[in-house]
């Protein structure tokens, strides 16, 4: 009789991992079983051999698949579990698409038809080197720091073409499932029949089908998709590519709430693999940690591509004599827009719609009514008719003048990207207009009218932080940057950061394929550190200024964040939790240096007619935060280590 440990893959027991089961004939680490619990029964991974236990013992129900999931996957999980102090059950579930017992009639095989037409391309002696650089590397991490237009992809194709000859497989991670058509059609021209995509718009069949492939795979394959393509069980892998890597969307935003980056990490660690993490804008975050542990940051600062410089217009929107045609398209954009569209061009109107929660500025100068205690914007709370902190709890009476100009222009809310779309369909009636956003339906996602926006079909584009992104459209030579400083009116230690790297991007979108283009930015603070470093594309500049403000204020890099939120069905129940709560830890942590904000209104306060508070908890030490998790309590309670941000 051989006797396994076995971790399920659903929370059994709070403070137990494994349990002892028998089973006839000896299996590996990594097979997929179901296991008897209680009265029912879960799908459980085999984590090794156990000694036989003064206990009876239950036997395996089933062997489901007897080829092993990667012992590199498996130590990842535990890594992970150990890391953000999750249960390993949560870790493992990752690793385990749904329906994975079903049985499925063949492979799904989705052709994929090439949208763009590619020439061979010659590497340029940026690109030549930076493979090199790479390749020789002796670090795990390595940054690929490249301009917009420097030509990353064709970086990632030659350094999965080298691990390809070798026998080994490339992850290839984007932020978002809409570019992966782009990525998909770039790696489709050189690796074809061995490309695996992965990603959550497909099917529970075609998932597990994708699944499947990469597990019973003995030759080597590209596997392209956001973030959960990393937990496919591929074997021997050469590199981990993460592109657009200062994107928020590589945290993982449910338990376990992972850092991609991180795990990516770790599981080249495990594989003796590269991982590389590409960007023009690299979290500033990441920079400071690659330059003290010497990890390879690796430049391209010159263009691929025949790239033209934009002509850039800043647009000033406290001065109303440039809306005189409209009270937010500035006369400037208008006539930018129709000089476009006089062209057959397209159009591209960037503005983030996350921003459009009530803030406070003047309409005459651009004040902004800030918490005194860290710089972080205030928000409005109409019912309260208070300016409000949702880190410190700060609270201040709405201003009837500008504590700056005196002017009354007191503006209390923001543009969204509906209102825009139907502004600009009255002033465009016969051009065709696509809005992309988080509120897009099946079928109008850029993902699935990727081909009709290559084609130039689409005229006017809307979008949000999607359409930021590593997207090149040959037909797109004017950008249209609505309120270029909406997110600095979020309440947020990174704010000024996404802001600089939207704008840098957006920017990147034209100019890319030689042609004359234009850029038109419209903003309430153009002085602002974070819009004037973006429009130049200066990142230097941006990354020492961001690093003296993170360290004046203790923020990170220089310390560890833990963000602990209650829901309650009423404010004064959450209120009165948090704040025993916040008592406890403070007690608990008296002798650590821990300092702790709040208790403060989530950002997003009300949510499914339930309140949300917070406390946020600071260390030097990472570990202090990670015992502080064992005394929050587990209803009514979420944690998240290492957020990104404090929305």
């Amino acid at each position: 009789m051989n006797y396994l440990e076995i971790a399920p893959l659903k929370l059994v027991r709070k403070d137990k991992y494994y349990f002892t089961y028998h089973n006839n004939n000896l299996l590996v680490v990594g097979s997929l079983v179901r296991i008897p619990i209680g009265k029912t029964s879960c799908i459980g991974i085999v984590i090794g051999e156990a000694k036989k236990p003064n206990f009876n013992t239950r036997p395996i129900e089933k062997v489901i698949y007897k080829t092993p999931i990667p012992e590199e996957l498996i130590k990842t999980a535990k890594w992970m579990s150990n890391y953000y102090n999750v249960h390993l059950a949560l870790c493992l579930s990752l690793l385990i698409p749904a329906g994975i017992e079903k049985t499925r009639r063949k492979y799904l095989l989705t052709k994929y038809n090439p949208v763009r037409v590619h020439k061979k391309y010659s590497l340029t002696k940026d690109q030549a080197n930076a493979i090199k650089k790479i390749s020789d590397s002796q670090h795990t991490t390595n940054i690929l720091f490249g301009i917009t237009g420097s030509g990353k992809t064709n970086v990632y194709i030659e350094i999965a073409k080298l691990n390809f000859e070798q026998g080994l497989s490339s992850i290839i991670l984007v932020p978002e499932i809409s570019l992966t058509s782009q990525i998909i059609d770039d790696f489709m021209q050189e690796f074809k029949d061995h490309i695996i995509v992965t990603h959550s718009r497909q099917t529970e069949s075609e998932r597990h089908l994708s699944w499947k492939k990469a597990l019973e795979s003995n030759t080597p394959k590209i596997i392209i998709g956001p973030r959960s393509a990393l937990f496919l069980p591929i074997k021997k892998i050469g590199a981990i590519i993460v592109d657009e890597f200062h994107e928020p969307s590589y945290k993982q935003d449910k338990q376990p709430k992972y850092s991609t980056l991180r795990v990516a990490t770790m599981l080249c660690n495990y594989h003796n693999a590269k991982a590389i993490f590409g960007s023009a804008t690299p979290p500033v975050v990441e920079m400071y940690i690659a330059k003290k542990s010497s990890s390879p940051i690796v430049k391209m600062s010159t263009t691929a591509l025949n790239v033209a410089k934009p002509k850039l217009t800043v647009v000033d929107m406290t001065k109303r004599i440039n809306f005189l045609k409209h009270r937010f398209i500035s006369d400037a954009l208008i006539s930018t827009i129709n000089k476009a569209l006089s062209k057959n061009d397209q159009v591209l109107l960037f503005h983030n719609r996350r921003g459009t929660s009530p803030i406070t500025l003047c309409g005459n100068c651009g004040w902004i009514a800030v918490d005194p205690v860290n710089d972080t914007p205030l928000t409005l709370h109409t019912d309260k008719h208070l300016l409000i902190s949702h880190i410190t709890g700060y609270s201040q009476k709405v201003p009837t003048c500008c504590p700056i100009c005196n002017n009354v222009d007191i503006i209390h809310k923001g543009i969204g990207t509906k209102l825009l779309e139907s502004e600009l369909k009255k002033l465009y009636p016969n051009a065709t207009i696509a809005r992309f956003d988080g509120d897009n339906k099946k079928g109008e996602s850029l993902d699935e009218r990727y081909q009709e926006l290559y084609n130039g079909k689409i005229d006017i584009i809307i979008g949000t932080q999607v359409v930021a992104k590593g997207i090149d459209l040959p037909k797109l030579n004017t950008v249209g940057v609505v309120q270029a400083d909406t997110n600095l009116s979020l309440p947020d230690y990174t704010s000024e950061e996404r802001v600089f790297q939207l704008l840098s991007q957006v920017i990147g979108r034209v100019g890319r394929h030689g042609n004359d283009s234009e850029v038109v930015i419209q903003s309430y603070q153009p002085n602002s550190i974070a819009i004037k470093t973006g429009i130049k594309q200066n990142y230097d500049e941006f990354y020492n200024y961001t690093l003296s403000q993170r360290k004046k204020n203790y923020l990170p890099p220089f310390t560890f964040l833990l963000r602990i939120t209650c829901t309650y069905k009423t404010e004064a129940a959450a209120i009165k939790n948090s704040t025993k709560l916040l008592q406890i830890l403070k007690l608990k942590s008296s002798n650590k240096k821990i300092s702790f904000f709040g208790p403060a209104p989530a950002f997003y306060e009300k949510q499914n007619n339930s309140y949300r508070w917070q406390i946020i908890a600071k260390s030097p030490k990472r570990y202090e935060l990670l015992d502080l998790i064992s005394k929050i309590p587990q209803q009514y309670w979420q944690y998240e280590i290492d957020p990104i941000s404090l929305l």
